[in-house]
């Protein structure tokens, strides 16, 4: 009658004792000779995962945006030929949008870095 809720049951402590056995095996121990700096010698003065400068993350995001028009340019470049003018006047009317987007960022400062 019970069988099923068992069974679960003991698939799930089983799980669970894996899990734990994974971990066990699996996990780093605090050991002081690999606490030491290895490739260069010299203590580190912050931690490895400090934060950026919000700079950083602004061209970042200025270089996505300006990089992922190379991703409409490249198709675009293989099938204008085949279209014909109407891709050209495109292409024209999305640069003409980039260039706005430039000097927008160029306006407010995003290309400076001091």
């Amino acid at each position: 009658m019970y069988s099923g809720i068992v069974a679960m049951a003991l698939v799930a402590m089983a799980a669970v004792l894996f899990l734990y056995a994974l971990h066990r095996a699996t996990s780093v121990r605090a050991d002081p000779l690999r606490g030491l700096p290895a490739q260069s010698g010299w203590i580190p003065e912050e931690h490895a995962l400090s934060r950026f400068h919000v700079r950083w993350y602004l061209a970042s995001i200025v270089f996505l945006a300006f990089d992922v028009e190379m991703l409409f340019m490249y198709p675009w470049a293989v099938v204008v030929a085949e279209v014909g003018i109407s891709a050209v006047v495109e292409m024209f009317l999305f640069l003409g949008a980039l260039f706005v987007a430039v000097a927008w960022a160029w306006r407010e400062g995003a290309f400076r870095w001091v």
